[in-house]
């Protein structure tokens, strides 16, 4: 998969403010760029992952797994 994100040079105390567009409230900070585009792919993952207690869903539901 494949996001695009917004790096943004932090106005206080230096570093990087990082954020992806389409995934609102997906955001992360880095005091380098190197380790705020890590940070924001670690913070994507955990945005992304699928929490099972969330899932509600009925007994005639079908769940089905598609590539994006």
């Amino acid at each position: 998969m494949r996001l695009r994100v917004v790096l943004e040079p932090s106005e206080e105390g230096g570093g990087y403010t990082v954020y992806v567009p389409s995934l609102p409230g997906c955001i992360s900070e880095g005091d380098t760029r190197e380790e705020a585009l890590e940070n924001i792919r670690e913070a994507i993952e955990l945005y992304l992952e699928v929490v099972e207690d969330d899932l509600v869903c009925s007994e005639t539901a079908e769940q089905v797994e598609i590539a994006v």
